[in-house]
């Protein structure tokens, strides 16, 4: 259990380090929710079958939200010709 709470410790520390690639923020939206998802599993009593259901689904479900979350920038210029970053349409 132990090792469970640390790796979930241990996302989301990483979950601070923030990006607008769609894989990266796929792979940490995985990570956390499968965290999560085995924490929750094995606390419901299932022992390790549980955990395991847990990040399965949890895992799936965070790399779809990260996925599906990911701002999409598009770049503009002005009346200079200087690139800037707006939000796309």
């Amino acid at each position: 259990m132990r090792n469970i709470l640390m790796a979930g410790a241990a996302a989301l520390f990483l979950a601070g380090c923030q990006s607008d690639s769609q894989k990266d923020r796929a792979l940490v939206g995985g990570g956390l929710g499968a965290a999560t998802g085995a924490v929750i599993g094995a606390a419901t009593g299932n022992g390790v079958g549980g955990a395991l259901v847990g990040a399965a689904i949890g895992g799936a479900g965070g790399a779809i939200v990260g996925s599906a979350t990911t701002p999409k920038n598009c770049v503009a210029y002005d009346k200079n010709g200087q690139p800037f970053r707006v939000v796309c349409p």
